[in-house]
């Protein structure tokens, strides 16, 4: 897979119909933190509060262009991919049926619901409801979306395009990595841009699936995906994003709960934005690698601000939330 600008332009036409192009930002605090030019890609400005939202215009609007007989949609997600295609489906006159696991974000499943999904709890995580997700979408005639598609991947790559348009001169990106959109669609912007910054995927150390697999050459899955960064707790890698993030990331890395949730805390208190775990994530792998980055211009994807209330208050009193 890759793109040109020609296709990224098209895109963002697109995708800036329904959105405006979000900001990026070089916060003070943060530089004196760092000691490094920091640039917060603010994903957490949506219409739906993550990324995902991109990736849903564009899949959307290639539905119904070339399955115009379609009556509705069917995924899975931890919410943040479900709000954006139950928006997006709604909005051109599809039903959206959506799969959560059994104990999934409340107030996540809450937005889902009134973007218009109909939503069904399924399984202990991810990959087993969507599991569920393609069994029924075969049973009852619904088109399934899967967690990487080109289509997606055009539509969500455009945060890339508005990034490297920006600065094209960025020497490292930090992205998280769950199915593998957001680091793919980070990696082929840069490309299609012929921006040099080197991109380093985040990943939770509960939830390896990513990293190992990249570093063994295929798909390794993992037993469990516990994590309260739940927009990385995948088990099972996708191969087709495999086969772009294993190749052309710089190196992906693990960050622990505690330095997710620590990372939390310095969103909050520098920029008073929200991150919720997977889009504090690369700021934890930033806060890893401080001393490489020292006098370096560094973009940080925060791709998502969607924290329940519970959780958030449980990390800025100074612990971790439970799952």
């Amino acid at each position: 897979m890759q793109f040109t600008r020609s296709d990224l332009e098209q895109a963002h036409a697109l995708v800036t119909r329904q959105m405006l192009p979000t900001p990026q930002y070089a916060w003070p605090q943060l530089a004196e933190r760092f000691g490094a030019e920091i640039w917060i890609k603010h994903e957490n400005h949506t219409p739906t509060g993550s990324f995902k939202v991109r990736g849903a215009i564009t899949f959307i609007d290639w539905l119904k262009r070339t399955h115009p007989d379609v009556p509705g949609i069917c995924t899975a997600t931890r919410g943040n991919h479900g709000q954006g295609q139950a928006r997006a489906a709604v909005a051109a006159g599809l039903t959206a049926k959506v799969y959560v696991p059994h104990g999934n974000s409340v107030e996540k499943n809450a937005a889902m619901r009134a973007f218009g999904a109909e939503l069904v709890e399924f399984g202990e995580d991810f990959d087993t409801a969507k599991e569920e997700a393609f069994r029924v979408a075969g049973e009852e005639g619904l088109f399934i979306v899967p967690p990487f598609h080109e289509e997606l991947v055009r539509g969500v790559a455009t945060y890339g395009f508005e990034l490297f348009s920006a600065i094209p001169d960025l020497d490292t990106v930090y992205v998280p990595i769950g199915c593998g959109s957001g680091i793919c669609g980070t990696i082929l912007a840069r490309d299609a841009l012929g921006a040099k910054a080197e991109i380093v995927g985040v990943v939770s150390e509960n939830a390896q699936t990513a990293k190992l697999s990249a570093e063994a050459g295929h798909a390794v899955e993992t037993q469990t995906a516990r994590t309260f960064a739940d927009g990385m707790a995948v088990r099972v890698p996708v191969q087709e994003a495999l086969d772009i993030y294993g190749e052309k990331a710089a190196r992906i890395i693990t960050v622990s709960d505690e330095e997710v949730a620590e990372a939390i805390r310095v969103y909050y208190r520098d920029i008073h934005n929200l991150a919720e775990g997977a889009g504090a994530a690369p700021l934890a792998g930033l806060m890893q690698e401080r001393a490489a980055m020292k006098g370096k211009k560094v973009g940080v994807i925060l791709c998502g601000g969607n924290i329940d209330t519970d959780w958030f208050l449980t990390v800025m009193q100074g612990g971790v939330p439970e799952v």
